[in-house]
């Protein structure tokens, strides 16, 4: 290897973040040619996981490092949400079995490329491409051991649950979540609550917050919502909460 391209190589390594994806043309702007990622690959620096997608040798990359790269590097407004970021946060505390799904949410739109989709990641990747939120409000930052990747805050991800409720989401586990989200900031609450779309979605969120019977609650004014009209039905044959106007599972209602 030449005295010019150990010195780039030297100059990737002191920027790219262990555990991480490092893509194709990211690589490009840091001075790393397709010519040269070829032949690190070639040499035994860099991996291949998917088509114009690199890893460090020997490197342990999980699908957080992956969403880095899709993020930081390609720039695409996916996070990690629902029930994924709260478990992230230490406030989904259930053991399921079998594998587990990793929720990424971004707006309509917005790809999720192949080498993501298609490598083995040892979970289950639901990609769920929505404007029921806005992609920039209850985002928060979450530190990996040397990295950081965006996801939902707990307002959002409970949100979020709800908007995939019941189909992909069990409602009483949400409810039991709910009962654990003591310090949720009700500014914000409610700013989300304004701009999401979905009236489901919305009264869910609200009738659990009532139910668990939260102080910040009391500072969360639904009459500043649109929370629709008619009635919503979750499951059939269920329990009617007449005030939030939903028909949802009689687990649900009977706890």
């Amino acid at each position: 290897m030449s005295t010019q391209n150990e010195q780039k190589l030297k100059s990737f390594l002191a920027r790219h973040k262990p555990r991480t994806v490092c893509l194709a043309p990211w690589l490009e702007k840091s001075g790393v040619s397709r010519d040269l990622q070829k032949r690190y690959r070639r040499s035994g620096w860099l991996e291949s996981v998917g088509a114009g997608a690199f890893k460090r040798a020997g490197d342990d990359v999980g699908w957080q490092g992956g969403l880095y790269a899709l993020q930081a590097q390609a720039g695409l407004p996916l996070h990690a949400g629902a029930m994924t970021a709260l478990g992230i946060q230490g406030l989904a505390h259930y053991f399921r079995l079998g594998e587990q799904t990793v929720f990424l949410f971004s707006p309509p739109r917005t790809p999720l490329p192949a080498w993501f989709r298609r490598n083995e990641w040892q979970v289950r990747i639901r990609h769920v491409p929505t404007s029921v939120l806005p992609a920039d409000v209850g985002l928060t930052d979450h530190e990996e051991r040397t990295f950081s990747i965006k996801i939902s805050a707990p307002e959002r991800a409970m949100l979020e649950c709800l908007y995939l409720a019941p189909a992909e989401v069990d409602l009483v586990e949400c409810f039991q979540v709910m009962e654990g989200l003591i310090n949720l900031r009700p500014k914000l609450v409610q700013q989300l609550l304004a701009v999401c779309t979905s009236v489901k979605a919305k009264r869910l969120f609200l009738y659990l917050a009532e139910k668990a019977g939260h102080r910040w609650f009391r500072r969360v004014d639904p009459s500043r919502l649109d929370l629709g009209t008619g009635s919503r039905s979750l499951v059939k044959g269920g329990a009617y909460v007449s005030k939030y106007q939903l028909v949802v599972p009689e687990a649900l209602a009977a706890l």
